[in-house]
């Protein structure tokens, strides 16, 4: 899918391209491609003479690999965009091309994105800016509000995460947690612990991303001061992760010291059995020995006899037991 950013009357407009013709027709000043085809490849070639890497979208990790300048004055930014999906938690990799400086290509002040999928953060951005007149002047606030948007999801995220830990808390909080229960507890733990994670992740590459931007002098003197406040967003949410961490191992902990507990009630049991059988086992061992001479076992009332001695010989450890509350 191609689409085609125009700016008018201080809004964003945008078209969806089915032909190169269609694309002649427009000055846009981003355009995006969402799992791009040859075909649309080759439009964007053939009238921007803007040519697709296609590693545009690798998983490359070194900064040298995702930000840099090509010898004819392009700008390459490889950046993370989260989405926060309760079953496929995920970090999409967006291209980023930007053309501010040579005038013999058509895409001189033309933003161009490539990704695979839809993200949030860009429709996002696009209901801002058709909401907003004022709010983008050129391809590089396109970029920058990009960068604002994904620190904006960034943090509603991280109070999701808490509102969640919040109900968390307060079931293993309660002290009646059983096995289930912990179960489920541990399984929410994990997943906002990842999500956490990625949170985190995202907002150290955004931060890579926005450095970068100011560091190449692209950027205007209002644009500078937007890239700082940017970064003093994603400092404070450094904060908020590292809090929902504490948190987290917190929950953690408290939910395996009650799933230890549990699990000692379990063995007391046992062991309160296996004491309050010793009676009784003693006193079967005794009347089943080989000796010629036992009185009982002549005797009518031998039988029942030995059978209630080992029956109160259980009850009596059992009363104890229960007096002093090692039965609970």
């Amino acid at each position: 899918m191609l689409n085609v950013f125009t700016l008018a009357n201080g809004r964003l407009f945008q078209e969806e391209i089915e032909s190169l013709e269609e694309l002649t027709r427009f000055k846009p000043i981003w355009v995006d491609l969402e799992a791009p085809t040859t075909e649309e490849r080759r439009w964007v070639k053939q009238h921007f003479g803007l040519s697709i890497p296609e590693d545009a979208m690798d998983e490359d990790i070194e900064e040298s690999a995702r930000f840099f300048e090509e010898d004819n004055g392009e700008l390459h930014i490889r950046s993370d965009f989260l989405i926060d999906d309760e079953d496929d938690p995920r970090a999409i990799r967006v291209a980023f091309i930007l053309n501010e400086h040579n005038d013999a290509l058509k895409s001189r002040g033309v933003l161009f994105s490539i990704h695979d999928e839809d993200v949030p953060v860009f429709r996002l951005l696009r209901m801002r800016a058709r909401r907003m007149p004022g709010l983008i002047d050129d391809a590089k606030d396109v970029l920058l509000m990009l960068f604002d948007a994904d620190a904006e999801y960034c943090a509603d995220t991280l109070e999701d995460i808490y509102d969640d830990l919040e109900n968390v808390s307060r079931q293993v909080l309660a002290g009646d947690v059983t096995d289930n229960k912990a179960g489920e507890v541990l399984a929410a733990i994990a997943r906002h612990e990842d999500m956490s994670g990625r949170i985190r992740r995202n907002v150290m590459d955004t931060r890579r991303a926005v450095s970068f931007m100011m560091r190449s002098r692209m950027l205007s003197a209002e644009q500078f001061e937007d890239a700082r406040q940017i970064l003093r967003d994603l400092d404070s949410l450094d904060g908020h992760t590292a809090f929902l961490f504490d948190k987290i191992n917190f929950l953690m902990d408290a939910t395996v010291g009650f799933i230890n507990i549990n699990q000692n009630k379990i063995i007391k049991i046992f062991s309160v059995a296996s004491v309050a059988l010793l009676p009784p086992t003693l006193i079967a061992s005794v009347y089943g020995m080989n000796f010629q001479y036992m009185p009982e076992l002549s005797q009518k009332w031998g039988y029942p006899f030995a059978l209630g001695l080992m029956v109160l010989s259980a009850l009596g450890p059992m009363l104890y037991f229960r007096k002093r509350g090692w039965l609970k």
